[in-house]
């Protein structure tokens, strides 16, 4: 077919297919709920194999690839293919930098939508062209918003206590922290940069992602389980310690939930668990680790 289409819709998500069963499965799951957005993305199938001139006019070399379409303008999307996670992925990014949110139900309402998938940023009385540069450099990572004309009670619910302030949650981790500012310099960056995320991250394939766009070192405990009592301990330990200590990262890993990460930093032959290590994400995992703490 022809992709005028391309050009027609504010949003199109287009998925170059043919040899991805898999990806038109998710594709056809996603299209009704994305379709049903308050700013619709319409999806599309093309077999990329089959037309190449659109494969060629947009730079496609492999399959499956999906493209999203802004007006027009062409962005390869990176980001999860599982029906769901494509689904807040999207419609993530096809949101406002920053969404003005201007009474209680409002703000509601942002949080609602905003689902569980990405941390979210409220400036509660914080002008938005302060947050304005971050929540364009932070757009695949956070909701963003500023909120005015809101009630005392939200204020109450929110465990603030005075404006301007910056609240932080982080729904996926039922985290929430709150900035005063200073709103200039390195201050308000560093608090978002921290603030995405979580006080004591479980490392996973997810986790690890985020990890290599954070320049902080990593302060990892290494357990056998990271589910028994002695290690939920332990975690509760680690989380006081990121509290106080902002400069470093705090996480945990247990050897029973991923094995294959944890073998440069444990010898089960001959060393104890748990043990605390310290490690500046170096790929090979190996030289840079240096243990500090074992056993409680």
């Amino acid at each position: 077919p022809c992709f005028p289409c391309c050009n027609l819709y504010k949003y199109l998500c287009l998925g170059t297919e043919g040899v991805s069963p898999r990806l038109a499965g998710h594709l056809d799951e996603a299209a009704p709920v994305l379709s049903g957005l308050s700013t619709p993305i319409v999806v599309a199938k093309v077999n990329a194999e089959k037309y190449k001139k659109l494969r060629s006019k947009y730079g496609v070399d492999g399959f499956p690839t999906l493209m999203l379409f802004d007006h027009g303008v062409p962005t390869e999307y990176t980001g999860s293919r599982k029906a769901g996670q494509l689904v807040e992925s999207l419609r993530k990014l096809v949101a406002p930098d920053v969404s003005v949110l201007k009474s209680d139900a409002a703000i509601k309402s942002f949080v609602q939508e905003a689902g569980v998938g990405f941390p979210l940023f409220i400036g509660f009385g914080v002008d938005e062209s302060s947050i304005a540069e971050y929540g364009a450099r932070y757009k695949k990572k956070a909701w963003f918003s500023t909120a005015k004309d809101f009630s005392e009670d939200l204020m109450a619910v929110y465990d603030f206590d005075k404006i301007p302030a910056l609240v932080s949650l982080n729904p996926k981790y039922n985290e929430q922290s709150v900035f005063y500012g200073p709103f200039e310099g390195t201050f308000l960056e560093d608090f978002i940069r921290q603030s995405l995320l979580p006080m004591t991250v479980p490392i996973n394939a997810e986790t690890v992602k985020m990890l290599k766009d954070d320049d902080r070192k990593v302060v990892l405990a290494v357990l056998q389980d990271d589910s028994d009592e002695t290690s939920m301990r332990l975690i509760k330990i680690l989380r006081s310690a990121a509290n106080a200590n902002h400069d470093l990262v705090f996480g945990y890993v247990g050897v029973n939930q991923w094995e294959e990460f944890t073998e440069p930093f444990h010898d089960s032959k001959s060393s104890q668990l748990p043990k605390l290590v310290v490690w500046d994400k170096d790929e090979k995992y190996e030289v840079s680790v240096h243990i500090i703490y074992v056993c409680l």
